[in-house]
């Protein structure tokens, strides 16, 4: 059996960002990073839309507000360091409406709670940045950006590895052992022992919490987000990123545009449960997966707070004239045939037993596991703080 300082389960940004500070911080100490894939990086992190997000939208002194402005600005310098393409390209939030009007003032507040960079902004101003949306008032975000986490995940892993950090791949973690000194992971590929673990499990999160023996507090619910992507000829509708007001019956943003640092306008999403906690497919159908969702409480009473909501993205997902409509809210000029496929990705999102989403990350310890058990968007933007955090709850442990 291999004994390590520290194993992290979960190979995504914010399992990265945890073993490479926590080599920062404790470089003579030893790291494994157990992922049950074949390759790291595969699931949320693999399929994020690269936005180097601000920080306007979260609650000022929450989690995501901290970890999402301090993750950024490290985010950005770890760009610089190594060589990783990104850019500070801005963005607009438009009121389309007298009636988003108020959500838009409050999105402002918070902005500059937040200490965000941002200027509310009339028509005129927004045709300059935008030419092509709709919209009679906006907030501009000057300081948003675009990046490619891939290749962050990349330079991560490498730098991981030159301090003598370990990846162990294709291993999934069954069960922990704990014996006075150490915590046992038992996987489908023999056993590692560690004096303390850290749960990055991303879309699994709370199953290996279950594991570690913590109460569960949330339950993850899959939700599928589908985009289209613009043709080639269609691109310049759109120079960087344009995002409507979330609505506030339905705690997600909405269906927007973004550009991506690697070239091309992606469209949407929208946001419709997946049928398996990988279904990044209509078709991809895990009963065991669905079946734990459909008797949960939790999702149960989400279900019935949001079931027009609901059916609305369901529609979106079935119909793409109504995705184009949409579409349309934000950029009237948008057809059906401008619009092409473009891949989806899954959002892991914990749902606590009263039926309301855990708004803010979730980072619970039992018996020496860390468990991260709720961290979506901005996860990525923040996974570097969210790796300092961590390191942080386990630093009298090993200092």
């Amino acid at each position: 059996m291999q004994h390590y300082d520290l194993s992290i389960i979960g190979g995504g940004i914010v399992g990265l960002a945890v073993a490479y500070r926590f080599q920062e911080r404790f470089p003579n100490r030893s790291v494994v990073v157990l992922e049950k894939e074949a390759a790291l990086a595969q699931h949320q992190t693999g399929h994020n839309s690269g936005v180097l997000h601000s920080g306007i939208y979260y609650q000022p002194a929450s989690l995501k507000a901290i970890n999402c402005r301090e993750g950024k600005r490290a985010m950005e310098a770890f760009c610089e360091q190594e060589g990783i393409d990104y850019e500070i390209c801005g963005k607009v939030i438009v009121a389309v409406d007298e009636q988003q009007l108020p959500a838009l003032d409050r999105i402002f507040q918070r902005g500059q709670a937040n200490q965000v960079r941002c200027e509310m902004i009339d028509r005129a101003r927004l045709l300059e940045l935008e030419p092509y949306a709709a919209g009679i008032r906006a907030i501009h975000v000057p300081e948003a950006g675009i990046v490619d986490y891939s290749q962050v995940c990349t330079r991560l892993a490498e730098k991981v590895r030159l301090q003598g950090g370990k990846f162990e791949l294709g291993v999934r973690v069954v069960d922990f052992v704990r014996d006075d000194s150490a915590i046992i992971c038992r996987t489908t590929r023999g056993e590692y022992r560690a004096a303390h673990v850290v749960n990055c499990a991303g879309l699994y999160s709370d199953r290996v919490a279950k594991l570690s023996g913590l109460p569960s507090p949330a339950k993850i619910v899959p939700f599928r987000g589908e985009y289209y992507q613009l043709r080639p000829e269609m691109q310049g509708l759109v120079k960087n990123l344009i995002y409507p007001v979330p609505d506030p019956s339905f705690p997600f943003l909405g269906v927007h545009f973004t550009r991506r640092i690697g070239g091309g306008i992606e469209c949407g999403p929208n946001a419709v449960l997946a049928l398996a906690r990988e279904g990044y497919t209509k078709t991809k159908i895990n009963p065991l997966d669905l079946a734990e969702v459909l008797a949960y409480p939790g999702f149960l009473k989400l279900a019935a707070k949001y079931w027009r909501v609901g059916l609305g993205e369901i529609w979106r997902s079935v119909n793409k004239r109504a995705f184009v409509r949409a579409l349309q809210t934000l950029l009237p000029d948008i057809r059906a045939a401008h619009l092409e496929w473009a891949p989806a990705g899954v959002r892991a999102q914990a749902v606590s037993s009263d039926g309301n989403m855990v708004d803010d990350f979730l980072i619970e310890e039992v018996e020496r596991v860390v468990n991260v058990v709720n961290a979506p968007s901005p996860a990525a933007t923040s996974s570097l703080n969210i790796g300092h955090l961590v390191v942080q709850c386990l630093q009298d442990r090993f200092s």
